[in-house]
């Protein structure tokens, strides 16, 4: 059996490991801090990640290329640095980043490493608006756009190596044309309000539902005017004939929340930060537990298991937006039947929110009928949920045994009375073990 080539394909794709590497990340570096390690701790993190970025910028070799991009948080040395020996070479280099001054931006760090790394020449900083949440780069040669990387990982020690985040590399330059495009907007930094006509210059080139792909790819654009795009991705998951795969860094969208409790046999994962996002807490968890009930959906979420350096570490690192501790699930992508025929993935940097719809700079990629693309984003995510699966089970077995701690939990789950292949057999079963079985063994 082989795997597939990561590069030379028009589709590249890399995932940092994330907390899922807890366990292992103990015993390889002896239980110590990555910032205690160092480059080795760093680079096995990465799982490839800082890796495609940085080797994506090297391919500007000379005066005729460019590299045109966008980033919230734009503040890690070792891509900064690229970037500045790439202008070096002759390149010509500007990143639009969030310089909007409000009370949880990153504007102070973004600036402060800009200064360190002495890259103010080749960076534009983003005023106005409310959050400039874009991570992509594109790459020209002779002034006709080659690739355009992209993806959910802010450009941070969290980002990068923390919670869990991917890039991707789209070689296509009709695709890189459009990105470029949008970066020359953010260029000229907007206005954000209803009567600037951004909003509606976004919906103008990226409309939602999609009129045109180029080989089964459409971007779209935000901040938007409505909702258009959030309800062609409700329409989309809403159509799955299969499976729904989901993850939500920030809660679940009302959108979404009816989607997952439709009353039928579609098997839908759910991959969770946490259950809530801004207000109605109590109401939000709730409406979680409830969807978590149904015999056709499982949601895993994110917790803490304290036992080593690595999760302490983890808690310690910086705040994203919002003053919401992201430590876990940073990713922001949807699978569409993913196993069949003709799947459909949905990824990039905006959450499945309204905030990210209209009001946020985000961007999507929507990406259909591509077989290699969904099978890699699909046994990630596969991954990601048998780790947070075991984490969630821990929570909950602490929740029940109070004083307990996560060690005590040993062979709970562990079936010794009965047939242990029951419950993939039973309609009802709280835990979706039916509509898996059905599922995954066809």
């Amino acid at each position: 059996m082989t795997t597939e080539a990561l590069a030379g394909q028009v589709h590249e794709i890399h995932f940092n490991r994330g907390s899922v590497a807890t366990q292992e990340y103990a015993r390889r570096f002896q239980n110590r801090r990555p910032d205690d390690i160092g480059p080795a701790a760093y680079d096995w993190l990465s799982r490839g990640l800082i890796e495609s970025i940085i080797n994506f910028i090297q391919r500007a070799t000379d005066g005729d290329f460019t590299l045109k991009g966008a980033f919230y948080e734009f503040q890690w040395p070792a891509v900064l640095k690229e970037l500045r020996a790439a202008k070096g070479r002759g390149a010509a280099v500007d990143i639009v980043f969030d310089d909007i001054e409000n009370e949880s931006g990153p504007y102070t760090k973004n600036e402060d490493a800009i200064a360190a790394c002495q890259l103010k020449s080749a960076t534009t900083p983003r005023t106005n608006g409310t959050l400039m949440h874009n991570k992509f780069l594109v790459l020209s040669k002779k002034g006709v756009p080659q690739a355009v990387l992209f993806g959910s990982t802010n450009l941070t020690e969290n980002g990068l190596f923390g919670h869990a985040n991917l890039s991707h590399v789209v070689e296509n330059t009709e695709i890189a044309s459009k990105y470029l495009k949008f970066y020359e907007k953010l260029r000229t930094d907007p206005e954000t309000s209803l009567n600037s006509g951004y909003k509606e210059w976004t919906i103008d080139q990226t409309p939602a539902p999609a009129t045109d792909y180029v080989d089964g790819m459409a971007p779209v654009f935000s901040p938007r005017a409505n909702l258009d795009a959030l309800d062609w991705y409700g329409e989309l998951a809403g159509g799955a004939q299969k499976a729904l795969f989901m993850t939500f860094a920030f809660g679940m969208n009302e959108t979404f929340r009816a989607v997952y409790g439709k009353n039928d046999s579609i098997l839908r994962f759910g991959l969770m930060e946490k259950e809530w996002n801004g207000r109605n807490k109590e109401a939000q968890i709730a409406a979680i537990r409830a969807l978590q009930a149904r015999p056709n959906v499982v949601i895993a979420i994110g917790n803490r298991i304290a036992l080593n350096n690595f999760d302490q570490w983890l808690k310690e690192l910086d705040r994203i937006t919002d003053h919401v501790n992201v430590r876990w699930v940073h990713l922001k992508f949807m699978l569409v039947d993913p196993l069949s025929d003709d799947p459909i993935v949905i990824t990039g940097s905006a959450n499945f929110s309204d905030a990210s719809t209209k009001t946020n700079d985000e961007n999507m990629l929507v990406i259909k009928g591509n077989k290699r693309v969904a099978d890699i984003y699909f046994g990630e995510y596969m991954r990601l949920y048998s780790h947070y699966a075991f984490r969630e089970a821990v929570d909950i077995f602490l929740k029940r045994n109070p004083g307990a701690k996560p060690e005590d939990m040993k062979q709970g789950f562990l079936i010794e009375d009965r047939d242990w292949t029951a419950d993939y057999f039973e309609p009802n079963d709280r835990n979706a073990r039916m509509a898996r079985r059905e599922y995954f063994g066809a």
